[in-house]
């Protein structure tokens, strides 16, 4: 039986990415795959992160067609274009944008920063509003972008829900604008209520959109609220824009500092830089008597960040005008007082990180 494109591209979807559970075939990953008399001809776009991933891909990628009856070479091309290749019939394009980074993305927007977590429920999206807010105030023309596509906040924290508006003579949406932020959410482009069920191809393609098709304009930082965990959005973010670096998000717990450990670790696996661990809920101060509980631990997210070798960017502590603030619109970094004083911190960490790394 001679050898079939279905049959090679099944072959390839054993080799997973390293670190994703997604396959190199549906990330995109391979690309212009070519079948003639058992010879097969591909290109490998593993993207901008550590050579290493593509020389481990590559390896992987041929050992899979090995396997393969009928298979008498096998030619990899590595990134860029392909050399006339002709293009897999049936097969979708790279949504993750695989083959490297997009500069028409983001091309007045100097610096991106990532703000992430190994798990939900650590207050990864309170940090990223007041952490952008802090920014602002600090004198850094900032944008903050919802990338949380399953459960999008910022509209509800920044305090608004108005639809929102396409630029003049454009097909590219305005941000809104509050505390001196420039934002977006696809949390303004569905409907307030309704559950987004998306598989992973639609998810990096409505991340490439938010990116891409809003006006951001100049931008010092885009700061970016990612959905928690690792996977498709992490990777799609990785692979099309530079980033300056992630802010890596953790309670003091052994349970959510276990999770933010594989978050370090996903962002080192693409080669990008980890500006450092914040905790937040650090401690509790009790606005009556002054006594202080640390309810979740204490110094957990700092011993971490030791052992890890990433800079520890500060405590956050689990106060009542952290939640009023976000509930009502009005980020607490925008306030006085030392949870404001906190995140002021914060931002002048997470600036002199980005100056740092060199993006």
């Amino acid at each position: 039986m001679p050898l079939t494109l279905d049959a090679v591209l099944d072959a390839l979807r054993s080799v997973r990415y390293p670190g994703f559970s997604r396959d190199v075939v549906s990330l995109g990953v391979t690309q212009d795959v070519a079948v003639e008399e058992g010879r097969v001809r591909l290109r490998l776009t593993a993207g901008p992160g550590d050579p290493a991933i593509a020389d481990t891909l590559e390896q992987e990628v041929r050992a899979a067609l090995a396997r393969l009856p009928g298979v008498k070479e096998v030619a990899v091309v590595r990134g860029g274009a392909a050399g006339g290749l002709p293009p897999v019939l049936g097969q979708r394009p790279s949504l993750a944008a695989a083959g490297g980074l997009d500069a028409a993305l983001l091309p007045e927007v100097r610096h991106v920063v990532a703000v992430a977590s190994g798990k939900g429920g650590v207050g990864k999206s309170t940090v990223a509003v007041n952490l952008a807010v802090a920014l602002a105030r600090a004198g850094a023309r900032t944008g903050l972008l919802d990338a949380d596509v399953f459960g999008p906040s910022i509209p509800l924290m920044m305090g608004t829900d108005a639809p929102p508006r396409l630029a003049a003579g454009e097909r590219r949406l305005l941000p809104f604008e509050r505390y001196g932020v420039r934002f977006m959410s696809l949390g303004f482009l569905v409907e307030k209520e309704a559950a987004v069920i998306w598989r992973g191809p639609m998810v990096m393609k409505a991340i490439t959109q938010l990116l891409g098709d809003v006006d951001w304009g100049a931008l010092d930082v885009l700061v970016v609220d990612m959905p928690p965990g690792t996977g498709d959005a992490q990777l799609t973010l990785s692979q099309k824009v530079r980033l300056a670096g992630a802010v890596i998000v953790t309670t003091p717990q052994d349970v959510a500092l276990a999770d933010a450990i594989k978050a370090v670790a996903m962002f080192r696996k693409v080669d990008v830089p980890v500006l450092g661990m914040v905790e937040n809920m650090s401690f509790f101060s009790c606005p009556h008597c002054g006594g202080r509980s640390e309810i979740f631990g204490h110094g957990g997210g700092r011993r971490t960040a030791e052992r890890l070798q990433v800079p520890f960017l500060g405590e956050i502590p689990l106060e009542t005008r952290i939640r009023e603030g976000g509930d009502a619109g009005t980020p607490v970094a925008e306030t006085s007082g030392s949870v404001a004083e906190a995140f002021a911190a914060l931002a002048q960490r997470v600036l002199a990180g980005v100056a740092r790394s060199g993006s």
